[in-house]
């Protein structure tokens, strides 16, 4: 708790007013052009990846990086998805999911196996288990042991479950939001992204992947 008090005054002191002039304008309101839903691993950090501003992004975060499809589970990532869509305007919406997931590595498990102490995670990784099951009859049993596969899988999950939102299915409709989904690798700087065809590319840039072999349609 130290180094975060530490920080705070660091921000304070330095940061802050540095940057006074941003932050006085942020105080007036917020105009994010991206709604970006990714894991609550400590170890994604989503402005450090994009060099986003504050206010640029509008985040959510989770455990698994899930979407429950609309009717599902309503709640805080259905009220945000609502909010930045239809309040914020938001033009593009990014699923970020990550290699070394904790949340995938449970999945494949079978959350079933989920110790009972945890019950609402256990509920809460339904919501991916759709991931699991395409990724067994696409790839075989043994696929499932490959987390970061299934890291990809349940990104297209989770894209297909936003798209029941109403508030979504109108804007993506009439042209004026995008989704998009996406992988980071923690131990190196790539950042990999699937494109409209459901296929994934190593970067942002489109080349290729060879860390990601699963094709999904979109």
């Amino acid at each position: 708790m130290e180094s975060l008090l530490d920080g705070v005054a660091r921000f304070q002191n330095d940061t802050f007013l540095s940057q006074r002039a941003e932050f006085e304008a942020l105080s007036e309101g917020q105009a994010p052009h991206t709604l970006f839903i990714t894991c609550a691993d400590s170890r994604v950090a989503p402005e450090l990846i994009t060099g986003a501003r504050p206010g640029e992004i509008f985040v959510c975060r989770n455990i698994g990086n899930i979407v429950p499809a609309y009717g599902e589970m309503l709640g805080g990532v259905s009220a945000v998805i609502e909010y930045a869509v239809l309040a914020l305007k938001v033009k593009h919406i990014v699923v970020c999911g990550h290699t070394n997931c904790g949340a995938m590595k449970a999945l494949s498990a079978g959350p079933h196996l989920l110790n009972e102490s945890m019950p609402t995670v256990r509920a809460w990784l339904r919501n991916a288990e759709s991931a699991r099951s395409v990724l067994m009859a696409t790839h075989g049993e043994e696929a499932i042991t490959d987390h970061d596969a299934l890291a990809f899988e349940n990104v297209s999950t989770q894209l297909t479950h936003l798209r029941t939102h109403p508030s979504v299915a109108a804007r993506l409709a009439d042209g004026s939001l995008q989704i998009h989904g996406w992988v980071f690798n923690i131990g190196g700087p790539r950042v990999a992204v699937r494109d409209h065809n459901g296929v994934w590319h190593s970067d942002i840039r489109g080349s290729t992947s060879d860390v990601a072999a699963i094709e999904t349609a979109s």
